[in-house]
């Protein structure tokens, strides 16, 4: 009774302790939040944004209550987020702002994807023609942020830093032997000889085909890079291949500007005396003033209100049935479906970032836009990828706008069911039972599937494949048979697809919505976003618990981490998939 009293005393003291961390915590936030709000910023004369190539690019900011204040409240570096919308639109702030005079690119190793690195980039190039300067320091220029700031009429970097030039890798997981370890099969059944997103759980290396589709679309990145970096540098595109080959970050710093891949190797305190440099007609004793990207986010809008609206609704993450944290059907076809009955809204533009998911979901979807489609023009901007079930909801659309650098196509479908059989026998566990019919116990994941299951499975993935398809061909307005060749669900990039009929237009968010005005006849309009951002105090409330969970299990599991996310997903995938390989890794 005694030991009873000890451990019961020991729990309740443990439970008290991790109530009062969660309070200090929330509290934390709380504070660190709310001790950096500021009021509405103005502009100062001789201003210069300033954007810190840190962190990691999403598709659309977030109001998000984790990140900077979570990571202050546990005295850990913040995991900062920046979102493209922001950035597009600040640059814009800052092209048409008097007071604004040019642009200072900070840092370089901001975690983003090629197409949006290519949207951002061109974004810079227009702003340029307004005549301002745009200048660039690092310490170290990553490969993704060194295409970025390739435009700049200025790229510094520090004379001990690294520049990293070296081409592109892809790399998959493979679990199959991990799987076979725990007696675990996963039974695939699937249509199109290019459909890779099954490979990691039955093979143990890249099949011939997805090795071919990923070396070509690979390639097809890498040559767009080197193009543009070629045409803003004044570097012959042959010559960047060769630096790239030797490993340039591990090469003496001064190669970089032998290269003329950078202007000057400079330290960090002769920046600002570079700037006054390339600031027109800045006097030595005006001041130069630093705008931060936070800050010129809060400066307002300028344009005057307009009855006329044209919608930009945001597809973002992987597409699910009911639940997840990026699309979820039943929530977006609602958005889909108040949009379509707002009379203001005269025009609609969808940007889809997203490697797919369920395929019921993404018809759900699918069925909404046409419904909309009806009523108002229907515009598709790509971002990083539109892949698979991104695909699907791309394919009803008037016209499609992507990158060359998207990754988009993958027409196919297929569904995993789990065989635990070899597990259950590891761990002694049988199974007995009756029923009342000859498939009362049909697709179990205690046993192997029977011929006649896997049969009526691929009966069911064939059915939904044509489908899949047929949406494809009434979108594009071609032939089922002229998608069926380029389907298979294989992968292109926006350049190549453009070539076989999938993309209309190469292009990025702000081409979009030009298709969009231009298909409504619009003279003068506004953009509203959809779905709403979600404020501060509803995302603390929805996401706190998952979050400490996540992090949680980052830090225990350290690189592994990955294995258990995957696990994780397959478990979300209700019914057939219509999802590329997202397990694929480019550096």
């Amino acid at each position: 009774m005694k030991q009873f009293f000890k451990f019961t005393l020991a729990t309740i003291v443990g439970v008290i302790i991790a109530w009062l961390i969660g309070v200090l915590i929330f509290f934390g936030i709380i504070g660190a939040i709310a001790g950096s709000s500021e009021s509405t910023p103005t502009i100062k004369p001789n201003s210069v944004y300033e954007i810190s190539l840190e962190g990691t690019l999403i598709d659309r900011s977030q109001d998000d209550p984790f990140s900077g204040a979570f990571a202050s409240a546990m005295g850990r570096s913040s995991e900062t987020t920046i979102g493209l919308d922001d950035v597009l639109s600040n640059i814009a702030k800052a092209k048409s702002d008097p007071n604004i005079i040019g642009i200072y690119l900070k840092g370089g190793s901001l975690s983003a994807r090629p197409a949006s690195i290519r949207e951002i980039r061109n974004a810079l190039l227009d702003f340029k023609k307004s005549g301002k300067f745009i200048i660039s320091y690092a310490d170290h220029y990553s490969q993704g942020m060194y295409y970025l700031v390739s435009c700049a009429d200025k790229i510094l970097l520090n004379p001990q830093g690294m520049l990293e030039l070296k081409g592109l890798s892809a790399q998959s997981m493979f679990l199959k032997n991990t799987l076979d370890k725990i007696g675990v099969e996963m039974q695939i059944v699937k249509v199109g000889t290019f459909k890779s997103a099954v490979e990691p759980f039955v093979n143990t290396k890249m099949s011939d085909a997805n090795r071919l589709q990923v070396t070509v679309f690979m390639n097809s990145i890498w040559n767009t890079i080197l193009k543009e970096v070629s045409a803003s540098r004044k570097i012959p595109f042959e010559k960047l291949n060769m630096y790239a080959d030797e490993m340039l970050m591990f090469q003496p710093t001064e190669k970089t500007r032998e290269y003329g891949l950078v202007d000057s190797l400079v330290y960090i305190d002769r920046v600002d005396s570079l700037i006054r440099k390339c600031a027109k007609g800045l006097k030595k004793e005006d001041n130069l003033n630093f705008v931060k990207h936070a800050t010129l986010t809060k400066v307002p809008d300028t344009s005057k209100f307009d009855k006329n609206k044209v919608a930009v609704i945001y597809a973002v993450g992987d597409i699910t049935d009911d639940e997840g944290d990026g699309i979820v059907a039943k929530d977006m076809v609602k958005t889909i479906n108040d949009v379509a009955k707002d009379s203001a809204v005269k025009a609609v533009v969808l940007r889809v970032s997203s490697p797919g998911g369920s395929a019921y979901a993404s018809e759900q979807i699918w069925h909404a836009l046409s419904m909309l489609k009806a009523k108002k023009p229907l515009i598709v901007s790509m971002g990083d990828y539109a892949a698979s079930g991104g695909y699907y909801i791309s394919c009803v659309a008037d016209k499609i706008v992507a990158q060359p650098n998207t990754i988009t196509g993958s027409i196919g479908i297929f569904g995993i069911i789990p065989n635990i059989k070899g597990l259950n026998d590891k761990l002694g566990i049988t199974y007995d039972g009756v029923k009342t019919n000859k498939m009362s116990d049909a697709i179990s994941v205690n046993r192997p599937f029977t011929p006649e299951e896997r049969d009526l499975m691929q009966n069911y993935v064939n059915r939904g494949y044509e489908l899949f398809v047929k949406r494809c061909a009434d979108g594009r307005k071609i032939k089922v048979e002229q998608i069926k060749n380029i389907a298979e669900g294989r992968v292109w990039t926006g350049e190549d697809a453009i070539k076989i009929g999938l993309v209309d237009k190469i292009g990025g968010l702000n081409d979009a919505i030009k298709l969009a005005v231009d298909k409504a006849k619009l003279k003068s309009y506004n953009i509203n976003e959809y779905p709403e951002k979600e404020d501060f105090k509803t995302k603390l409330m929805k996401n706190l618990g998952k979050e400490v969970e996540t992090r949680f299990m980052k830090a225990q599991l350290g690189e592994q981490y990955e294995i258990l996310r995957q696990i994780r997903n397959v478990e979300k995938m209700n019914g057939i998939q219509a999802r590329m390989d997202y397990n694929l890794v480019i550096q």
